[in-house]
C-alpha cells in the first residue's frame, strides 16, 4: 500500500520545522504527554520517513499536530528529530505559532496589532504571541515553560581534558560552555570539531549528572550542548548540537531560555534585559528574562521570553511506495 503525507515546512531562523497536516492519524491520549508516548510506539516510522533521506536530511525537525489539553490551549503538538521524540522545540514553537494565524486555526481580531497562540508541548504549556504586520503574522514571542539551572562550573572529564560546564533546564536540559574553551569558534569552519565535542560532552554528561527533566515527561539526559562565543555585553553567538549530533540553524529557542537561566543566576543578566543570540548562519533570537521565583525547596525558577521570526517554506505530498528499495529512507551523518 502507497503511504502520502502532507506537510506544510517552515523555517525559523534558518533551522527547518515540518508540520504534519494530512496522511497520519492524530497521536491518542489525555494530554500531549501521552500522545507523545503514542507516537513514540506508533509513528516512529512516519518521523523516520520526513526526517531520513531522500525525503528529509540528518538535521530535520517536525512536529505532529494534537489537540490541546484543554479548553483553555489552542493547539497541542509531539515535537520529532532525527533521532527521536523531543521534550521542547522553541523555534518549532514559534513556526507553529506563525502557521496557526496563517492557517485561520488561531483566528487574530480583525486590525489587531498582535495575538495569543496557547500551545500544549510535551515539557507543559507555552504561550506565544503573535505579531500582526497587514494582517499577517511577523515576529513571535513566547513565554517558555519555567527555566533553572541545574549545576554552574561542573567539571566534566571529556577526551582526556577537563571542561567547564553549565548546566540547565529550557525545556529540556543543556550544557553551554564557551567555545574559546576549546580553541574553537562558532563559525562554520569550525563545525566538525563542535559536532565531535558535542557529541563527546553529551556521552560523558549521560554517564557522570543525574538528569532528570522537572515535567511530566519521564525523560532524563542531556539533549543537546551550546557552544557560544562572548560579543559584547548581553549579546553571543552560540550553536546548539542535539541528540544525535544535529545542528540548531537557529539560535535554538529552548536552549536561549537555558542560557538565559544561567547568564541570570550568575548575575550576568537582570529581570527585564535582553540578551541578543545570534546564530551560525546570522539570524537572531531576542531572549528575555521577564522574572525569576526564588524557590526555597530548588534552584531558583527563572521566566524566559525568546521571540524571533518563521516563514514558509514549501507545502508537501510525501511518497513513499510500496516497491521503493529504500524503504524508510536513510542517513549518512
Amino acid at each position: 500500500m502507497m503511504t502520502m503525507v502532507t506537510t506544510t515546512d517552515y523555517h525559523t531562523a534558518g533551522e527547518p520545522f515540518r508540520i504534519v497536516t494530512a496522511g497520519v492519524a492524530t497521536p491518542r491520549g489525555r494530554t500531549v504527554v501521552e500522545r507523545r508516548r503514542w507516537a513514540q510506539t506508533h509513528l516512529d516510522d512516519v518521523r523516520a520517513l520526513l526526517c531520513q533521506e531522500p525525503r528529509g536530511h540528518a538535521d530535520m525537525y517536525g512536529c505532529f499536530l494534537t489537540p490541546p489539553d484543554d479548553d483553555d490551549g489552542d493547539l497541542g503538538t509531539v515535537f520529532f528529530h532525527n533521532d527521536g521524540f523531543s521534550t521542547a522545540c522553541g523555534h518549532g514553537t514559534i513556526a507553529l505559532a506563525t502557521w496557526a494565524i496563517e492557517t485561520g486555526l488561531v483566528p487574530p481580531d480583525p486590525g489587531a496589532a498582535e495575538h495569543r497562540v496557547v500551545i500544549d508541548v510535551p515539557s507543559g504549556r507555552v504561550a506565544a504571541v503573535v505579531a500582526l504586520e497587514d494582517g499577517r503574522p511577523a515576529a513571535v514571542r513566547f513565554r517558555n515553560v519555567a527555566s533553572l539551572v541545574h549545576t554552574l562550573d561542573a567539571e566534566l572529564e571529556v577526551e582526556g581534558r577537563r571542561l567547564p560546564l553549565d548546566v540547565a533546564y529550557g525545556g529540556a536540559f543543556y550544557a553551554s560552555i564557551e567555545a574559546a574553551q576549546l580553541d574553537l569558534e562558532v563559525t562554520p569552519e569550525h563545525l566538525p570539531a563542535l559536532i565531535r565535542w558535542g557529541r563527546a560532552i553529551q556521552a560523558a554528561a549521560n554517564t557522570t549528572l543525574d538528569l532528570r527533566l522537572p515535567d511530566d515527561s519521564g525523560e532524563v539526559g542531556l539533549y543537546g550542548v551550546i557552544f557560544f562565543d562572548r560579543l559584547a555585553v548581553g549579546h553571543q553567538r552560540n550553536v546548539t548540537v542535539f541528540a544525535d549530533g544535529q545542528v540548531d540553524r537557529s539560535p535554538c529557542g529552548s536552549g536561549t531560555s537555558a542560557r538565559l537561566a544561567v547568564m541570570g543566576e550568575r548575575g550576568e543578566l537582570a529581570v527585564g534585559e535582553t540578551l541578543v543570540h545570534d546564530s551560525l548562519v546570522g539570524t537572531r533570537f531576542l531572549g528575555r528574562l521577564v522574572g525569576c521565583d526564588s524557590a526555597s525547596d530548588a534552584s531558583n525558577r527563572w521566566d524566559t521570553e525568546v521571540e524571533g521570526r518563521a516563514a514558509r517554506t514549501g507545502q508537501h505530498t510525501f511518497i513513499l511506495e510500496p516497491d521503493d528499495e529504500l524503504g524508510l529512507g536513510f542517513v549518512l551523518r
